[in-house]
């Protein structure tokens, strides 16, 4: 095991996705491998997932897009977010489907045209969380133009999607407001001639609790890493299983007299004469720096950081008594920052309170310098290209 790891549990992502499956049926779930996975590790997270049997796999960007394709996985995979520098072609050539907003349209066409191909695309349209899509105002235009282009043969408009902007606070209305909006987007684009075979709108909140949004694809990201969407609500409640553990050992302990400071700024004086242990592990390596107080479990107890979170360490006080008597045998022994939440172990959401923050900001943002560690692997061969 290396000295400091973010295990991933391969098994707890295939719990996963084929629970969502279930839920979502007879809707296909796609599962939302952006951001490396959500911090899990691309390759091995959607191999695990399509073993599960996610039909298929969606990534924000088309350059997170392309590694997939080169690893030899050629299941159906959308890329949405998209700029002016976005490599359409490459996309394109690599069947790969494309979100549409309205902008990208003439930009996919041309790729298509130039490789004298028909390219996919999902057109989206904003029903309320403002950020991309097309406004309901130039909705029927862009659908219009969009139409154009497939009876040219240029694209092929398998999708209408949309995405839930409150999904996680089930008591607000602002979600029916939306699959309102959506559900006229759709028929609005079904008058204008088109046939999209694929509507979605459903994230993993839309997923677990809201069945009426599922229609033909779910989109579940944070979902298939076992985490809850839902703030009070745990993952077991919701029966998933949180795949990422985040472990070290200690790297050093000393005993220290009453009102020694720790860290930058001196913020944290010992009370009483203790023994200080000292985890490898700071903001460099994802830890937010200001999740003073997150829980390190060792030996089985749970013990909070004390002080400033630094770039590469932290520090946990073990306290006195036997403890102090101890504390050098305890160079060594395991440290786990999170993981399923089991037997009074933390889990990311407690990281999440905290550095006053979200669960998919805690595992996200490990960084590329933990190795990650994979578990329960299984043989990956029914999306995988032939040739």
């Amino acid at each position: 095991m290396p000295e400091r790891a973010a295990v991933i549990d391969l098994a707890a992502v295939r719990h996963n996705v084929r629970h969502l499956i279930g839920l979502a049926a007879p809707a296909t779930v796609m599962a939302v491998v952006k951001a490396d996975a959500y911090g899990h590790g691309v390759l091995p997270v959607a191999r695990a997932a399509l073993d599960a049997g996610a039909g298929w796999l969606g990534v924000a960007h088309i350059s997170e897009a392309l590694p997939l394709r080169a690893a030899g996985i050629d299941a159906p995979l959308l890329a949405w977010l998209h700029t002016i520098e976005s490599d359409f072609h490459a996309a394109v050539a690599a069947d790969i489907d494309l979100g549409c907003s309205g902008w990208e349209l003439p930009h996919i066409v041309a790729a298509a045209n130039l490789l004298d191909t028909t390219a996919r695309i999902h057109l989206k349209i904003d029903t309320g969380l403002g950020r991309n899509g097309s406004t309901a105002e130039d909705w029927v235009g862009f659908v219009a133009r969009a139409r154009a282009a497939e009876l040219a043969g240029a694209v092929s408009v398998v999708g209408i999607f949309s995405h839930l902007a409150v999904a996680d606070e089930i008591e607000r209305p602002e979600t029916d407001e939306q699959l309102a909006d959506f559900t006229e987007a759709v028929a609005q684009a079904e008058a204008a001639g088109l046939r999209p075979t694929h509507r979605h709108i459903a994230n993993s909140a839309g997923v677990l609790s809201r069945p009426d949004m599922h229609f033909d694809l779910v989109r579940p990201g944070l979902a298939i890493y076992g985490l809850s969407p839902f703030e009070g609500r745990t993952s077991a409640s919701l029966g998933l299983r949180p795949a990422m553990t985040l472990r070290t050992v200690i790297s050093m302990c000393k005993d220290v007299p009453a009102d020694r400071g720790v860290s930058y700024g001196l913020k944290y004086h010992t009370t009483a004469a203790s023994t200080l242990a000292l985890i490898p592990l700071g903001y460099a390596d994802g830890i937010p720096r200001v999740a003073t107080g997150g829980p390190v479990r060792v030996n089985g107890v749970n013990y909070p950081v004390v002080g400033r979170i630094a770039m590469d360490q932290m520090v946990i006080d073990l306290g006195q008594a036997d403890l102090v008597a101890r504390g050098a045998s305890m160079i060594g022994a395991e440290a786990v920052l999170f993981g399923p939440g089991d037997d009074g172990e933390a889990s990311a959401d407690d990281w999440a309170s905290a550095a006053g923050t979200i669960n998919y900001e805690v595992v996200t943002r490990v960084s590329p310098r933990v190795p990650r560690v994979y578990r329960n692997a299984a043989p990956s061969h029914a999306h995988l290209a032939t040739n």
